[in-house]
């Protein structure tokens, strides 16, 4: 499968770098520095399939040919900056697909270069290299110089926009330098993957890193072409076993994540089943709601509210309970009448009789009714009347007196 790489990398004098010998060397040609009068003889090295020079489209139409010189454009580069610390050229090392043969790689190299070079103004001088022989014989790459000023018809001109400060491009209404990079990785990726479905490869890289693509996996590391030819030939080396530690480190640290995942998941399994027995017990309240709400409704309906009802049927609660008691008292009705009228108090005045009271007094006063109408059928005389024996209880100097001799005995 391909594999996504590109890297950006400043050829600065901070380094104790220079334009001439980087572009010599990745050439494999021999580039004269006028500067610092060194000569960059690397004639010799093998492994350089291919080098071009590629100029903006304004150039070309401008007929603008001396930046086609290799020698002449980086000593033009270095002419142009007189800091000790400048940047002279930017470097794009790409990871092209072992996929495609050679013809396809040169024209894959040649479309991003005049990107870079379109989009900033710039000459672009790019060289691609066969893999190591000692190396992975996949790893088919190229290295992409970009100077770092415009082309013009007498030489290098101004900054290219990506060399810009980040106040400088603010002011300008531009992207911090680093969103510019990532925008030139997505790039690549584009063509790349273009490419590839023209020439129907199924391959496909991605320029974002593992953990934006939602994939659980550590990245590779680069061993490097002499670490990587002793490895495959059994041997043992420093650098092979960090990187195997740090592998085993990672397994481990993998799976304890994914022991803590698990547990957080069943954690949050236990949650759900609550959540859902406590929703069904809200479901049942929601229903039981809305059947008040719909009673509610049909009483609304009829033009009769809750409160109403509810007075209402109080109302007739107590009306039933009063018919109730009237019915429990009516029995004695009558001797409760007598009984006031004999003993109880005027109103408002003497303490109140007991029941037990009431009914000795109603008793009493039965049989004095009997015995009076006894008397009446003996003698034929008519015991006093209601008014009169209301007005014996008013005082002993009103008492009307009874016939001589006709008084019973006592009755406790």
């Amino acid at each position: 499968m391909a594999i996504y790489h590109l890297s950006v990398k400043p050829i600065s004098r901070k380094g104790g770098r220079s334009a001439t010998a980087a572009s010599a060397y990745r050439a494999a040609e021999l580039v004269h520095d006028e500067t610092t009068g060194q000569t960059f003889d690397y004639t010799r090295k093998q492994g350089v399939e291919h080098t071009e020079i590629v100029l903006p489209v304004e150039a070309a139409r401008q007929d603008i040919n001396w930046a086609r010189d290799r020698e002449a454009l980086w000593n033009a580069a270095e002419r142009a900056e007189n800091r000790s610390n400048s940047r002279v050229a930017r470097e794009y090392e790409l990871a092209l697909p072992h996929e495609m043969n050679h013809p396809q790689r040169v024209e894959l190299v040649r479309s991003f270069s005049q990107d870079i070079a379109d989009r900033y103004g710039v000459a672009v001088d790019f060289a691609i290299h066969a893999p190591h022989r000692e190396g992975d014989e996949r790893n088919y790459h190229a290295h992409v110089l970009s100077t770092t000023r415009t082309v013009e018809p007498g030489g290098l001109g101004e900054k290219a926009q990506i060399e810009w400060s980040d106040g400088n491009r603010r002011k300008a209404g531009l992207e911090p330098a680093a969103q510019e990079i990532t925008h030139i990785r997505e790039r690549w990726a584009e063509l790349t993957n273009e490419r590839l479905q023209e020439l129907q490869i199924e391959a496909r890289i991605d320029h974002r890193s593992l953990e934006q693509q939602g994939i659980e996996r550590e990245p590779t590391v680069h061993l490097g072409p002499a670490v990587a030819s002793m490895e495959r030939r059994g041997m043992a080396t420093e650098v092979g076993r960090r990187i195997e530690q740090e592998r085993v480190l990672a397994a481990q640290q993998r799976l304890e994540q994914a022991a803590e995942i698990g547990r957080l998941a069943r954690e949050t399994q236990q949650v759900e089943r609550s959540i859902l027995d406590l929703s069904g017990d809200l479901e049942g309240a929601k229903r039981e709601r809305d059947l008040e709400r719909l009673r509610q409704q049909q009483l609304t309906a009829k033009g009769q509210s809750l409160e109403e009802l509810q007075r209402q049927g109080r109302e007739q609660w107590l009306a039933m309970r009063a018919r109730d008691q009237a019915k429990e008292a009516e029995p004695s009705k009558e001797r409760s009448q007598e009984k006031s009228l004999e003993q109880s108090p005027e109103p408002g005045r003497g303490p109140k009789l007991s029941l037990e009271e009431q009914q000795a007094q109603g008793r009493e006063r039965w049989l004095e009714m009997r015995r009076a109408q006894e008397l009446e059928k003996i003698s034929g005389v008519k015991p006093p009347g209601p008014s009169q024996q209301r007005t014996q209880e008013q005082g002993p100097e009103k008492e009307l007196p009874l016939a001589k001799g006709l008084e019973g005995p006592e009755i406790e």
